[in-house]
């Protein structure tokens, strides 16, 4: 067992790191086996040498972080161990970066991790983004942020959502209403993030004035999109054509965000997915950013990284054994 100490310069940045009854230092002594005890002003670090060392560098980064002023809670602390454990502890202060747009409800949308921060300088810098990974990485709602700062800050004129419904064939057929309302259901997540945003009476009076538009993508068909920032979500169920179409309806003053889960394709087995042959075709496009989001990118309950970490790890088990077979 060793000991290591750490000097506190400002109380209150150390209590926003402790949390609430001290929930952000018992998650840290609980996933790095230290004892962490705070006393006069200094923080007192015991255990295993190597566990010791790496939960000093943990709570200076956390305390970096709070500097800042941001909140540290359970999602900060798991993400800033992942960094350490992997030596990237340095870049948690990229995450304090300036805020992309303010919720209906006063709330700042900004990067919770590395890979996020990534996406929203692509979406930035680039004409068209493409953000793959799995759920929970921020993938829509961040692209949705972005849209709505670029529409206050008058640098385009519509927002346009749009994502596939694979479903369409006969189960749509069976549900009740209009056009409209078959499709609504598979459009819900675009509502969510839009009424998270601007508040569902400035989304209504946007829509009515065509301000936003929130439609399937075979809607988009046949029409040239100017100064839009357009979004196409869930695109992994999209086939090659409908990207194709998707990405040749931009017009002059637009910026396109496509986001995806490759893991999570709903097309038939014979179908190739339009947004696993975009990345490829792609990758080498000038004005065009692809960005790779993982499982430590997922900032949804710790539940939700554990689950897409364990398909990930059968996925893999069973890839071996066919290999394993190939090979008799």
């Amino acid at each position: 067992m060793v000991e290591q100490r750490m000097s506190i310069e400002r109380m209150e940045e150390a209590i926003n790191v402790f949390g609430s009854f001290d929930e952000n230092i018992r998650l840290i002594e609980k996933e790095l086996h230290v004892v962490v005890t705070n006393r006069d002003g200094e923080l007192k670090i015991t255990g295993e040498a190597e566990e010791t060392m790496l939960a000093a560098r943990a709570l200076k980064a956390l305390l970096a972080l709070s500097s800042k002023g941001e909140p540290i809670n359970e999602q900060n602390v798991r993400y800033v161990i992942g960094l350490v454990r992997d030596g990237q502890e340095d870049k948690v202060t990229e995450l304090a970066r300036d805020v992309v747009c303010i919720t209906a409800k006063g709330r700042p949308v900004k990067a919770k991790t590395i890979g996020q921060r990534c996406y929203l300088d692509s979406i930035q810098k680039n004409t068209v983004t493409i953000g793959v990974g799995p759920a929970g990485t921020g993938k829509t709602y961040l692209a949705v942020a972005e849209a709505v700062a670029a529409f206050r800050e008058k640098t385009i004129d519509r927002i346009i959502l749009t994502r596939p419904a694979v479903e369409a064939g006969e189960r749509l057929g069976f549900l009740p209403g209009d056009l409209q309302s078959k499709v609504d259901p598979y459009l819900r997540p675009l509502y969510d993030a839009l009424f998270d945003m601007l508040g569902a009476e400035t989304y209504n009076k946007y829509l009515e004035r065509g301000n936003i538009e929130v439609a399937p993508l075979a809607y988009m068909r046949g029409r040239t999109l100017d100064n839009s920032f357009i979004i196409l979500d869930e695109a992994q169920n999209t086939s090659r054509e409908q990207m194709k179409m998707f990405l040749t309806r931009m017009g002059f003053g637009s910026k396109v965000v496509i986001t995806g889960d490759i893991t999570q394709i709903d097309l038939p087995t014979d179908k190739t997915s339009g947004l696993k042959e975009a990345v490829r075709v792609l990758q080498d496009v000038e004005g065009i950013g692809i960005c790779e989001l993982t499982n430590q990118d997922v900032v949804r309950h710790v539940m939700v990284q554990r689950i897409i970490k364990a398909y990930e790890d059968d996925e893999k088990r069973r890839r071996s054994a066919e290999k394993g077979k190939g090979k008799r």
